[in-house]
């Protein structure tokens, strides 16, 4: 039985840990949450950069998956090629949708709603460049989206004026109104995706990397005989992070939460 460790700044890979679970249902999927350093989006790279590496290894570490999956668009963008170096499992990394978004737009203009981290990161730019090459890219960079998922997956109604405040300047002229995709860059946002739907003109498709992240960690990872055993979430930042993430953790069927101080 192969074992999979699925890591985020907070509640948002979860929603990756969920595509993997469906894709390859006889897997152990445990989840790890740096909620001890959330949120990612709005950190310094140079903070980033010191503390991810040493962070996934530690874990992996603990964990003893076969394959790390680093369900972050922030932290793959900036620190994936450090992580693997620290590591020695397969890594598979969370980039934003540009491609499928540049194949499948009929208007020629997408939207890239994102963090603001990944909103500036060259590693962006570079995306752009490969594949989407004569299009019209507009980014949207919006930290509050991470606070209403995380509050919302805990069971917290959701503000659809706040989620609309943060979407809709991406759809402004001169080239807004022509969007017809947004890339969800950020694993927290389907988490809240029919309030960002809702805020988007009619007619605009969202998409995201789950299934294809999904599809990745599987054809990486090792086919090790594993006895069976239950999935396990782990928390940085103490007993009081560990309540709080409790009730999202619940919510996708983590029943042990365990704890690391890093």
């Amino acid at each position: 039985m192969t074992r999979a460790l699925v890591f985020d700044s907070g509640v948002g890979g979860l929603t990756i840990a969920d595509e993997l679970r469906k894709a390859a249902p006889d897997w152990i999927v445990d989840y790890a949450a740096d909620s001890g350093f959330f949120p990612y989006g709005v950190k310094a790279d140079a903070e980033l950069r010191e503390r991810l590496p040493g962070l996934c290894a530690t874990l992996v570490d603990v964990a003893k998956p076969d394959v790390l999956v680093i369900a972050c668009n922030t932290a793959s963008t900036l620190s994936i090629d450090d992580i693997r170096a620290q590591v020695k499992v397969p890594v598979v990394g969370t980039v934003p949708a540009i491609k499928p978004a540049a194949e499948q737009t009929k208007t020629g203009v997408i939207g890239i709603l994102a963090t603001p981290g990944t909103v500036r990161r060259a590693y962006l730019d570079e995306l752009e460049r490969q594949f989407a090459a004569g299009k019209t890219v507009i980014r949207r960079g919006t930290a509050g989206l991470v606070d209403m998922a995380e509050r919302a997956v805990r069971g917290q109604p959701i503000d659809q004026e706040q989620v609309a405040y943060a979407v809709r300047p991406m759809f402004d002229p001169p080239d807004g109104p022509r969007i017809d995709i947004v890339v969800l860059a950020c694993t927290h946002f389907p988490l809240i995706r029919d309030a960002i739907a809702a805020a988007c003109p009619p007619g605009v498709r969202l998409i995201d990397t789950g299934e294809a992240v999904a599809r990745q960690a599987i054809r990486v990872a090792p086919k090790t005989p594993r006895p069976a055993g239950s999935a396990i979430a782990y928390v940085t930042g103490g007993a009081a992070n560990k309540a709080a993430m409790t009730p999202a953790f619940a919510r996708f069927g983590y029943d042990v939460i365990e704890i690391i101080d890093v």
